[in-house]
């Protein structure tokens, strides 16, 4: 198709497309409407480089999420990988919730078993009434979260804020049905 041919079908788009809605028709674009092209890829791999993932979630549930953040980084990036954990999450860990949060417990556990390091926030610990005799074995307490962040990018570690927002399925929940 010619740019200005392009460039008309665009500008009369909103237009065709009331037309359509009003008529009682199907509101579809061109399979081959595409006004921006297609993306370029640019798949490359990366250097080793050590990651600190900062998580404060407000639901445990959601270290699922992060599972999947950590295995993704494993996959494309060599290096040390630590978890400053400093939210409610940490509750997750605390082995007298082991029952409620056994799914997500055992799952980081594997990612600990593969030397992803679990280090948890004192202060937080401590202010969600917990001590640190309450975690499970593979969670290292420090002093504080945001101190033992700074720390690590000190030593040269690269900073993840890994939001806990799912993407899995978004295409089938996007699309009407």
């Amino acid at each position: 198709m010619s740019l200005p041919a392009l460039s008309r079908m665009r500008r009369c788009a909103p237009a065709l497309l009331a037309m359509a809605l009003c008529a009682g028709a199907p509101a579809a674009w061109p399979e081959e409407f595409a006004p921006y092209g297609s993306a370029e890829t640019a798949l490359q791999a990366y250097p080793a480089m050590d990651l600190v993932f900062d998580v404060n979630y407000r639901d445990p549930n959601d270290l699922h999420v992060l599972y999947g953040f950590v295995r993704n980084a494993q996959r494309h990036v060599a290096g040390r990988k630590v978890i400053v954990t400093h939210g409610p999450e940490l509750r997750a860990f605390a082995k007298e919730n082991y029952e409620t949060y056994q799914p997500v417990v055992d799952r980081m556990a594997e990612l600990a078993r593969d030397g992803i390091e679990f280090r948890m926030c004192n202060d937080a610990l401590r202010a969600a009434g917990y001590e640190p005799d309450d975690m499970h074995g593979f969670v290292r307490v420090i002093s504080s979260g945001f101190p033992e962040i700074a720390h690590l990018l000190g030593q040269g570690f690269r900073y993840v804020n890994p939001l806990p927002l799912r993407v899995d399925g978004l295409r089938e929940r996007e699309q009407p049905h």
